[in-house]
């Protein structure tokens, strides 16, 4: 039997790519493999940014999901790409995109992360939350200025 997919929205994150960095480095100290989507620009600023995030001693193994095969079969805990159909990895997707993913149920679990204080961004998500719920999705909320004030 397949566990459904879990839906999670992550809201006011202050910076889009430090908070995916943050995650990233979260899920791979647990050994839980992460697909991260977005547009090609923010796949590029991201595989920048998991080389140094952390500094030298706290590297952020990850791949690109346009990798070989053979690359992709054998590789770390996380990856990065613009479409999540053929990846090997299908427990947590991490979207940093504009659209909802067409195939969020290959994945146990779904983040969607919104920014604080882009505007566009959040209309994007309001979008997103609308189209998961219309699929039938309980959709769980993580205030992340709430969080950090705990």
């Amino acid at each position: 039997m397949t566990t459904p997919t879990t839906v999670a929205f992550h809201f006011n994150a202050p910076s889009k790519l430090a908070y995916a960095c943050k995650l990233a480095r979260k899920l791979q100290r647990m050994d839980i493999p992460l697909v991260v989507l977005g547009e090609p620009a923010m796949v590029a600023q991201l595989d920048e940014a998991l080389w140094s995030f952390g500094g030298a001693s706290q590297f952020l193994a990850h791949c690109r999901g346009d990798a070989a095969p053979e690359v992709l079969q054998r590789s770390p805990t996380v990856l990065l790409s613009e479409l999540a159909g053929s990846l090997p990895h299908t427990r947590v997707l991490l979207n940093l995109g504009a659209e909802m993913p067409a195939d969020v149920t290959r994945f146990e679990r779904v983040i969607e992360v919104v920014s604080a204080d882009d505007e566009q961004d959040r209309q994007q998500a309001r979008a997103r939350w609308r189209a998961y719920a219309a699929m039938g999705y309980d959709i769980e909320r993580r205030d992340l200025v709430m969080k950090s004030e705990d």
